[in-house]
């Protein structure tokens, strides 16, 4: 019994740990909503009370009420305290001066909220941009690039509707103990009624909302697959037209379509029944108790009416509670696994030393140097030792497997975990800054990297300012590359748009323009890993 009621609360407590989620990249400056809130309840609870001075002035009847009296009392006396008569005029001129103060702190907390929704996601983008820029190379290799792309590209956005929900859901909190707390000041058994039904109808939500933060999570880890097959699918969208095998991935992009469409489903046929019985729920919880506030205590029509609008206004707040708090539900998965993404990139951050190279002109070498990559028990090297002199050809050749880009990884730095030592110019390679190092290096990986974009930003790597010398310099790696013909052949020049990883030139071009590029960076150390592979014997 005690483990089922702590599961069904455990929605509740959730919501503390959501907000120091959100209060790590937004600040403690997230809670000034919360105040603007307060203080707009405030003013409308103003603008509901006066209408008891209201009524009272219009039927001219005395309150039997003891509370009621002195809130009729109090009111007055602030009436005249602002130096207006005690009339119909003044009290419309202060309800309508109470709900429009109330409008212009409404309209400055949402533009808050907009305000800090859109530093929330430049601040999610910006940072997971930042440590993916840092990760260690091991990490990247162990994760699909949908995933990552899902993470960084949809996941931030749908986490700010969670943020936007759970600080709606926190002001209609502080709207409803507001209104309630006044409902009490004119009856305390309306006030008390009040409250019990409303937090009978948040309890019996509760369940529902687990069930909606289950489907929340279902949706974010989805998207992630999702992303990854149809990535894959798009990528290899010539060799599996051409084989016919585009069906085996289209069978997993549909069945993760449908695991996305069934949770979309399930969450909006939640929603729509919180939203429809939200008004059927008002009105039958304000009949209840006006009758019993009519028919057994016996109230007067004045704090009757003004009771039922200060319950209402409660009432809606606290239907409001359950919705938004279904509304951060339905999207705090994605907050979750964007949170978690940081988490794993803070501990998986590739280690940097503080030595900077600024000339290369000594030798690197490698000392009894040992390395596995991770989850395998085999050794790619082992005891591997040599020196690779300043201004000097060295050639690692061996069949395939055996460890070549192994040793190229390990001095570009990208690889780390390995055991013996390798030093740089004298320096141990892990006291190194890893940047400082790389300004030197070019290389040309097995893998060519082309952007969809111009030749001449390919090569220069959107150096920007094309004056006369730059284009030289872009013209004269081009020709050491054996591609300044083909470039000079097309009708764009050095303006012509590659596609998709270069998807419009054939295979050979890529590559001596992927050479191309690393000859205008003139490095210190050129590295090509079967960087010929596509070429023709005469380039």
């Amino acid at each position: 019994m005690l483990k089922s009621i702590k599961y069904m609360l455990k929605p509740l407590l959730d919501i503390f740990h959501y907000f120091k989620i959100f209060e790590i990249y937004l600040g403690k400056r997230m809670y000034l909503i919360f105040l603007l809130s307060i203080v707009a309840s405030l003013f409308e609870g103003i603008g509901i009370l006066m209408l008891l001075p209201l009524l009272e002035t219009l039927d001219g009847s005395v309150p039997q009420n003891p509370d009621q009296s002195q809130i009729s009392e109090f009111l007055f006396n602030v009436i005249e305290f602002i130096g207006l008569s005690n009339n119909i005029t003044s009290i419309l001129l202060l309800i309508s001066i109470s709900f429009t103060i109330k409008g212009l702190v409404v309209f400055s907390a949402l533009a808050f909220n907009a305000f800090l929704s859109g530093e929330l996601l430049k601040e999610l983008k910006i940072k997971l941009f930042k440590l993916y820029s840092g990760m260690k190379y091991s990490y990247y290799s162990s994760k699909n690039t949908g995933k990552l792309l899902n993470i960084i590209n949809e996941q931030p956005t749908r986490a700010l509707e969670a943020f936007r929900q759970l600080t709606l859901m926190t002001s209609h909190i502080i709207n409803t103990i507001i209104l309630l707390f006044l409902a009490f000041l004119i009856s305390t058994s309306f006030g008390s009624m009040a409250l019990t039904l409303g937090l009978i109808l948040l309890l019996l939500f509760l369940k529902m909302n687990k069930y909606v933060q289950s489907l929340s999570r279902i949706l974010a880890k989805e998207n992630g697959v999702f992303t990854k097959w149809l990535i894959q699918s798009l990528q290899g969208f010539k060799y599996l037209v051409s084989t016919n095998q585009i069906g085996v991935l289209k069978k997993k992009v549909d069945k993760s379509i449908s695991i996305l469409t069934s949770a979309q489903i399930k969450g909006g046929v939640a929603s729509a029944f919180t939203q429809s019985v939200r008004e059927p729920i008002a009105v039958v919880f304000i009949m209840i108790i006006v009758f019993v506030q009519v028919f057994i205590y016996g109230l007067m029509l004045e704090p009757i009416l003004v009771s039922i609008a200060l319950f209402y206004r409660a009432l809606s707040s606290t239907l409001g509670i359950q919705t938004a708090f279904q509304g951060t539900y339905k999207y705090i998965g994605s907050m979750e696994l964007v949170h978690h993404e940081f988490l794993n990139q803070q501990v998986n951050q590739s280690n940097n030393g503080i030595k900077v190279i600024s000339q290369f002109n000594g030798s690197i070498k490698f000392d009894n140097v040992n390395f596995s990559y991770r989850d395998t028990n085999k050794k790619t090297l082992q005891s591997i030792s040599f020196i690779i002199p300043h201004k000097s050809s060295t050639a690692f050749v061996g069949e395939s497997g055996s460890g070549k880009t192994t040793i190229v990884d390990l001095i570009t730095l990208t690889n780390e975990g390995y055991e013996g030592e390798i030093t740089i110019d004298g320096i141990k390679a892990n006291e190194i800054d890893k940047p400082s190092w790389r300004k030197h290096i070019g290389y040309v990986s097995q893998d060519t990297l082309i952007f969809d974009d111009t030749i001449a930003n390919n090569i220069s790597m959107w150096t920007g300012d094309y004056n006369a010398k730059v284009i030289s310099q872009i013209r004269e790696a081009a020709d050491q590359a054996n591609i300044l013909e083909f470039i000079d052949s097309l009708p764009g020049g050095l303006n012509t748009i590659v596609g998709d990883r270069g998807m419009l030139l054939s295979g050979g071009q890529r590559q001596r323009i992927f050479i191309a590029r690393e000859l205008f960076r003139k490095p210190n150390i050129l590295i090509l890993d079967e960087a010929t592979s596509a070429l023709d014997s005469e380039s």
